[in-house]
């Protein structure tokens, strides 16, 4: 029994691995798709825009089998297509990172869109006139602010994709809530293998929502504080 529980003890530090990376690619691509409703562009608001609605409105666990068989089965007919014998195989964490972070990235475009909106314009448009070169701008005045109005949306963000990432098994990433579903068809004892599961997903959250919360409280120094 106690080589199952150390089984799973290892497989969340590949939980953690995959959330930190899937955040990455969120945060990349939440910074993208603000900057892209934000432009005034017409066609980068629509990409966004159908970004954001498309993507909030299918289940993640559709989304991810979609990515996982539909992409594998898409580039091996593409391989077929040009001639060739090979065949690909998506490694799962890949394929988890990247969708998680798909996923997640729409949430953040909201996140980071709102954020950005409630700094005053004339900030930034006093910056320019005095000569900031506008990404000197951005670094400088608008992403700190930023950092503060996101704060509350991207804790809870993380919070959800942290607990996404057991939908990861599902498609054979041997992470912790894979290996508890192992433990417990190996011993028929499921509910004190997902109840130590839920004790490391309760453990990790919970570490994270201190660490934002210290976070959000030194970006808010000589603001009105507001709980996240």
């Amino acid at each position: 029994m106690n080589a199952y529980y150390v089984a799973i003890l290892q497989g969340s530090v590949l939980t953690v691995g995959v959330s930190l990376c899937a955040l990455l690619v969120a945060i990349v691509l939440g910074l993208l798709g603000a900057s892209a409703k934000l432009s005034g562009r017409p066609l980068l608001g629509t990409v966004a825009a159908t970004y954001t609605t498309v993507i909030r409105g299918v289940p993640d666990l559709v989304v991810m089998l979609l990515v996982f068989y539909g992409g594998t089965i898409g580039l091996n007919h593409l391989l077929e297509l040009a001639g060739s014998k090979a065949t690909v195989d998506i490694n799962p964490f890949l394929a988890g990172v990247l969708t998680l972070g798909f996923i997640y990235g729409a949430y953040m475009t909201e996140t980071f869109r709102g954020a950005i909106l409630a700094i005053p314009k004339g900030q930034m448009e006093a910056a320019v006139a005095y000569g900031m070169h506008p990404v000197q701008a951005f670094l400088r005045i608008t992403l700190p602010q930023m950092v503060r109005y996101a704060l509350p949306g991207f804790t809870n963000n993380w919070l959800v994709l942290i607990k996404s990432t057991a939908l990861v098994s599902l498609i054979g990433l041997k992470e912790m809530t894979y290996l508890s579903k192992q433990a417990s068809a190996a011993t028929r004892s499921p509910f004190a293998f997902f109840l130590f599961t839920a004790a490391l997903f309760l453990v990790y959250t919970t570490i994270s929502l201190y660490a934002l919360r210290k976070l959000n409280a030194r970006y808010s120094l000589g603001t009105k504080r507001g709980e996240l």
